[in-house]
């Protein structure tokens, strides 16, 4: 049987003008059984729909902050740094997967990227516009854990890591304030933050929170995360 393509967004790096990727994305998803592969940084529309058909699944990666402009908000001297492009390229990505009933998984910006685009909002800074004591950005190493969540019972998180309540890690400034009305909340923080969502309507478009991507070495539940992507990719 043929790996199932995996692709990446890239990461994007303005000030060496480059693209980049961090390796535990594409070694997650080798250990899986995938063939990742990173995107070109792309806002052509047939280029767009062509990575769509080609590709089994995607990872819609951290990264930069969502422009506030996606969820119809100004952009505030609180929110971090921007990337427009990608916006634009993940939002019509997005519609195209969609559309394929191809796999995602969202991971960190991808989760509120898929929230932003599919009719949600954001809090632009956290520790400001929804401050706790839940550790939520966290210093390195980011393989350990930072605070648990709580997963909600009957959602496909909690049938594929068969538990109620898990340790993750966190680095992120960002997160859901209005849920989108097409999403579904699998995983809450001890603080109400949201951690995990899906869409019902598709076969499997996840987001989380948390960076798989850095503790798939210790984490069993994160590698499960990564084989559950591409199984559904095949």
């Amino acid at each position: 049987m043929k790996k199932p393509i995996i692709g990446i967004v890239p990461l994007v790096d303005k000030g060496r003008e480059s693209l980049w990727m961090l390796p535990g994305y594409m070694e997650g998803v080798k250990l899986a059984g995938g063939l990742p592969v990173m995107l070109p940084l792309t806002e052509d529309a047939e280029d767009a729909r062509e990575l769509a058909a080609l590709c089994g699944g995607f990872i819609f990666a951290g990264g930069h902050d969502v422009s506030p402009a996606v969820y119809g908000e100004e952009t505030l001297p609180l929110c971090g740094e921007l990337c427009p492009e990608r916006d634009r390229m993940e939002t019509f990505l997005l519609q195209e997967v969609l559309a394929a009933d191809k796999a995602a998984l969202g991971i960190c910006r991808g989760l509120q990227l898929m929230n932003a685009a599919l009719g949600g909002t954001l809090y632009q800074d956290l520790p400001v516009q929804r401050p706790s004591d839940c550790e939520h950005h966290m210093a390195a190493p980011y393989d350990r854990e930072a605070h648990k969540i709580v997963l909600t019972a009957g959602s496909p998180i909690a049938d594929l890591l068969q538990t109620g309540e898990i340790g993750v890690n966190s680095c992120h400034h960002q997160a859901v304030k209005e849920l989108s009305s097409r999403l579904a909340v699998m995983a809450s923080a001890p603080d109400g933050v949201v951690e995990a969502v899906y869409l019902p309507e598709k076969r499997f478009v996840w987001a989380v929170q948390w960076h798989p991507e850095f503790s798939y070495k210790t984490d069993a539940n994160s590698r499960r995360l990564f084989a559950a992507l591409v199984e559904n990719s095949r």
